[in-house]
């Protein structure tokens, strides 16, 4: 749980500055280049690298990384997609959005590593509103950036 939010949020705060005052001068090229290059580096490079010289001969991945980590990140790489259909244009709300999303995930790590007696309850939230809603939010999201570029190109 450290090392996905507070070891996470330090390495990443350097990138997000960098980014924040980018965009804040209009150079949003460079605010999004150094995000994702920060984040590919981190998941190739630093990754790689730090397997290829263990001296075990690899790194273990854990099985709450299998079952629950990487398809989240797996399904926010698949909820970032509809950006590319809508003008390649991240939105305030989106924006906003994507914060909330890890705001939830973040108490989702907080209640699942202390065995909090309202994890099954929020779990059940995340399955049966948070994921619907979200599905729900991207087809609408991409169906509507359709209709839109056809009716422009009529």
């Amino acid at each position: 749980m450290i090392g996905l939010t507070v070891v996470a949020a330090g390495t990443s705060l350097p990138e997000m500055a960098t980014s924040l005052l980018a965009s804040i001068k209009g150079e949003r090229d460079i605010a999004v280049g150094n995000i994702v290059g920060s984040n590919i580096f981190n998941i190739l490079a630093v990754l790689g690298f730090s397997a290829a010289i263990s001296p075990t001969g690899g790194i273990a991945v854990s099985d709450a990384a299998l079952r629950f980590n990487i398809p989240v990140m797996l399904a926010v790489v698949i909820a970032c997609l509809p950006i590319f259909f809508t003008g390649n244009l991240i939105t305030r709300w989106e924006g906003f959005g994507f914060m909330a999303y890890y705001a939830v995930y973040a108490t989702y790590l907080v209640l699942d590593s202390t065995q909090h007696a309202t994890l099954p309850i929020f779990s059940n939230a995340l399955v049966f509103f948070i994921l619907p809603m979200t599905v729900l939010t991207i087809a609408t999201t991409t169906a509507r950036e359709i209709q839109q570029r056809r009716t422009r190109r009529i």
